[in-house]
């Protein structure tokens, strides 16, 4: 991979352009695109395409060919630019951050990025008539003009690019992805960067849980004194506060949260009132194609304290959570690649990452090449370093995948890693300074005291590995940081900065990360935060914020920490900078600025706290299955500049006062959409509403707004993806009557292009028709606890619940699969209540969830009287046998009993959406399969039979509509064996 990624123009020229080139706006603008495929494409002649086989696509995982039919949506074709592209991108990249050119912080719209550095469109025509050809629909075209989106069969994919299509089994759960890299036709190779989505591996979240605090912990109360950060007191700390009580909130600011799961709104007005703040929730933008809206446990927790905290740090900034659906094969770099082929936000946080080998090298261009774009619309990106010390590859010691020696070798993590991004590593306070009472808290009291911090607290390096460990974790916790492996060309940036400095440079052939760091342990001393995700809860707690930030029932409160909390953090203050500073399109790649000022010894001492203690190494102490000789003698901080903490924090106020004020003196807008009918009916004509606004004066914003829908106009044709060209009215609105006529959550995005006097600015609208032709709406699962822990031979209970949306009333079946069918012949999976006597699920009013209890069963003799022996009047989920869910039944069981339990799907592995209904069930029972207890011989003795083994598994759900099978919804939760 690192080959393939050094021969191709990733390196950020700066350092040589900035002193070769004396630009100007006539030298650098736009170029018509010219065509790029010279021959007819067709499969005569097929050529490779490097770097396109997932890491984790190995034989040892493999678990079967996907079936030739399993449809597969939003597969994307990714475009790499020509050499003349890429070197008039690097120059205007470099024109745009340097003081001395008439091109500085001058952005392209979306369209203009397109129409500059995007494919031809006679190339693009040639492109969709070939996948047509293949059987593939076309369902896009990126506004950027270098992705088709398409979908079709996986054994269409197969044929169309040389591959098989395979399920994997990795630590327990069941993936797929090409088992090969991929070829393509001849004539179409040499534009090609990327294939994406063929695969349903997604980046992790950066949260991490904290292992010593779980017991009632309280906030400098009366109940234990213990210490923790709420968004007072990191506005204190890091000089923000001074900023906002001036009026700087980052008004007129926007920023675009990235995630992978959908949210509960109320968890962040929970937290804006446990806080005392204004509840202003997020505005959600659905990755259009990405399927319906989606909870999903790991995920959802994550995305809930990224908006959270960054509304915190920037309450007047207007906050979009971008994010995807249950689409599997789609994740939050498709949610980054959304938002910066929209222009949604001036900033975009990424929580989530994979280590720079993590990942196939093709995505990480496809990823980096949108980041660049980014860079040329004034976007600014920061991203989190990672939670896994030096080694960002590390997952546990029990991992089968990556191999130990894979996992503990020397690693960075991306995006974080890119150099059109600002890294935010971690740093934490010490048990010496984590005392209330102490010189920086408050004193224990009678009631909690929600701002507790009375002072900066110095900071040393993360790194709670040894803590986290003996406390039981299985994984390591430290500021991600190092040298990069994909960038092998410096920025100029960070080179200029050890050059003026005087300071050694760690590795001056490579990228270093992190750029600057923020405190980050969920234990010296953790951040405060509020979510729905039972995965984030400790042991007991019910519920998250139901009385302030406590469980109103326990008085838990929900604690973690990591590079989570660093950078939406940072995001909001890089919000509240740009208003300051009159930034009102956005600043782009910040960190030439930031290195430039912290080269200046006056200005470093003033605006940067220097970490100078610590590493982020793996302590040999904790054996070889968690470091290696690598990752033991790794990265240390020292003065100024460190591979471990950056350039160290800020203090924002001082930050502000050094850095320059923007040149430009255009008002600020924003730009709001409305829907006359946010649930219009399919085939109903619903009015859209563009209003511009200055964000300051009463001056009215002139000129046009393009409005996409879907990420595209009214539809796909033979120009493309056109957005409609709206012209705005003497009050500074346009309407636009759309017709929808395909259920689930339609997203339109308006671009407000600017005029003489006003800056250009974005805003969304989301509209939702209720689910098929029935109108029903849709519905949505969610599990608690999302890890059920059972001892070998006994029962746990799990809640579902299901939740109505959209209007939706009906009846629901239930089906279920695992990760591991031959470990779980014998679990038995049953409702005991909330569902009917037939085992569906009857969803009676449109605004009320309905419960369900599960309960799994790992004593293998309860299956054949399960109902008699609990007493519960369990109705048996029983998986159907196929080829590719082959899990054997227990013994046979009267066809009354059958339709006593609910229906099981044939489903295609933990993310598939493959359904069978119950006539497949009838028919499967004709032909002799039969449904079946848990025994093993014919009277279900105990003694015939043995219980699941211990392990961790996955149980995933899928409910379907009894009467619109296209209305489903899918949840999984993990279950431990113990």
């Amino acid at each position: 991979m690192t080959n393939l990624l050094r021969s191709t123009p990733l390196g950020f020229k700066i350092g040589g352009l900035l002193a070769a080139l004396t630009l100007t706006a006539a030298g650098l603008q736009a170029q018509t695109p010219t065509a790029r495929i010279r021959a007819e494409i067709s499969a005569v002649a097929t050529t490779p395409l490097p770097g396109t086989l997932h890491p984790l696509a190995q034989s040892r995982f493999d678990s079967g060919r996907m079936p030739g039919n399993t449809a597969l949506h939003g597969i994307s074709l990714v475009f790499s630019r020509s050499a003349a592209q890429q070197a008039d991108l690097d120059a205007l990249i470099a024109a745009q951050q340097d003081h001395n050119s008439p091109l500085y912080h001058q952005w392209l719209s979306p369209d203009q990025f397109a129409a500059r550095f995007g494919m031809a469109q006679s190339d693009l025509d040639k492109v969709q008539t070939w996948l047509e050809q293949q059987g593939f629909s076309i369902d896009s075209v990126a506004r950027s003009r270098n992705m088709i989106r398409f979908s079709g069969t996986a054994g269409q994919v197969e044929q169309a690019f040389s591959t098989q299509m395979h399920f994997y089994t990795v630590a327990g759960e069941k993936h797929f992805a090409p088992s090969t890299e991929l070829s393509l036709p001849s004539a179409l190779s040499p534009v090609v960067t990327a294939v994406r989505n063929l695969d349903d591996f997604r980046p992790r979240p950066m949260i991490q849980h904290s292992r010593i605090r779980q017991a009632n912990p309280a906030f400098t109360s009366s109940i234990s004194g213990s210490v923790f950060f709420t968004p007072g007191d990191i506005k204190l700390a890091y000089g923000v506060n001074t900023l906002i009580s001036a009026g700087n909130t980052g008004a007129g600011q926007s920023i675009a949260i990235v995630g992978q799961s959908s949210i509960v709104t109320s968890d962040i007005e929970n937290f804006q009132n446990a806080d005392a703040l204004t509840v202003k929730d997020p505005t959600l933008v659905l990755v259009p194609g990405s399927g319906t809206p989606q909870v999903y446990s790991g995920d959802e927790g994550e995305s809930d304290l990224d908006l959270e905290w960054s509304g915190a740090m920037a309450p007047g900034a207007q906050i979009y959570f971008v994010y995807t659906g249950n689409s599997t094969n789609y994740g939050v770099f498709d949610s980054i690649a959304y938002a910066v082929d929209e222009k949604i936000g001036n900033i975009i946080s990424v929580s989530y990452g994979s280590c720079e080998g993590g990942s196939s090298a093709s995505s990480l261009l496809a990823l980096d090449a949108v980041l660049q774009q980014a860079t040329t619309q004034g976007q600014t990106v920061v991203a989190a370093s990672g939670d896994a010390g030096s080694s960002s590859c590390y997952v546990s010691p029990t991992a089968t995948s990556p191999v130990l020696a894979t996992q503990e070798a020397l690693s960075v993590s991306f995006p974080a890693s890119s150099q059109y991004v600002t890294g935010v590593g971690g740093t934490e306070i010490t048990s010496a300074n984590d005392t209330a009472g102490s010189t920086y808290w408050q004193a224990k009291g009678s009631s909690d005291e929600i701002t507790s911090l009375l002072q900066y607290i110095p900071e040393v390096a993360w790194n709670d590995d040894v803590t986290a460990v003996n406390a039981g974790a299985t994984s390591l916790s430290a500021t991600g940081g190092g040298v990069s492996t994909l960038y092998t060309a410096q920025p100029s940036w960070q080179s200029s900065y050890f050059t003026a400095t005087g300071e050694t440079n760690p590795n001056s052939k490579a990228r270093l990360v992190p750029d600057v760091a923020l405190y980050s342990s969920p234990d010296l001393p953790g951040y405060l935060f509020c979510t729905s995700d039972s995965s984030d809860w400790v042991n007991g707690q019910t519920a998250s914020c139901s009385s302030g930030f406590r469980d109103s029932s326990t008085n838990d409160l929900t604690v973690a920490g990591g590079t989570s909390f660093a950078t939406p953090i940072f995001a909001g203050m890089v919000a509240v900078l740009n208003q300051t500073k009159g930034y009102v399109s956005g600043q782009g790649l910040l960190n030439t600025e930031l290195y430039s000022l912290a080269s200046n010894s006056t200005t470093y001492a003033a605006s940067f706290n220097d970490v100078t203690t610590g590493n982020n190494e793996c302590p040999s102490s904790l054996g070889s299955s968690y470091c290696s000789t690598a990752s033991s003698a790794s990265y240390v901080t020292s003065t100024g500049y460190d591979p471990v903490t950056g350039l160290g924090s800020v203090n924002l106020s001082n930050l502000v006062t050094a850095w320059p004020a923007s040149t430009s003196t255009l008002i600020g807008t924003t730009t709001t959409l409305s829907a006359a009918s946010s649930t219009p009916a399919s085939g109903a004509s619903d009015v859209i509403t563009v209003t511009v606004a200055p964000t300051s004066g009463s001056t009215t914003p002139t000129g046009t707004v393009t409005l996409s829908i879907d990420g595209c106009g009214s539809s796909y044709g033979a120009t493309g993806c056109t957005p409609q060209s709206l012209t705005l009215g003497s009050s500074g609105t346009a309407t636009y009557t759309a017709t929808f006529t395909t259920a689930g959550v339609h997203t339109l995005v308006a671009q407000y292009a600017g005029d003489t006097t006003h800056a250009a600015s974005s805003g969304t609208v989301a509209v939702t028709v209720p689910g098929g032709s029935s109108g029903k709406g849709t519905f949505s699962f969610a599990f608690s606890p999302s890890t059920l822990t059972v001892s070998r031979g006994s029962a746990g209970d799990e809640i579902l619940t299901i939740t109505p949306a959209s209007g939706y009333t009906g009846t629901v079946s239930l089906n279920y699969t695992t990760s591991n069918n031959s470990a779980l012949t014998n679990l038995c999976v049953s409702d005991s209540t909330g569902a009917n006597s037939d085992g569906t699920v009857t969803l009676a009013s449109a605004t009320t969830s309905v419960n369900v209890t599960i309960v799994v069963d790992t004593k293998a003799s309860d299956c054949v009287t399960a109902a008699v022996a609990k007493g519960k009047g369990l109705h048996r989920l029983i998986p159907v046998k196929t080829a590719q869910n082959n899990l054997p039944g227990p013994n046979p069981a009267p066809l009354g009993v059958a339709f006593a339990g609910l229906v099981l799907a044939g489903f295609l592995g933990r993310h598939s959406r493959k359904l069978r209904g119950l006539a497949s069930i009838i028919a499967l029972l004709a032909l002799g399969f039969g449904l079946s207890a848990c025994g093993g011989g014919g009277g279900g003795s105990s003694t015939s039979v043995s219980n699941p083994p211990k392990g961790t598994y996955t149980l995933t759900f899928t409910g379907t509509d009894t009467s619109t099978t296209t209305i489903t919804a899918t949840q999984s939760f993990t279950l431990t064996i113990d």
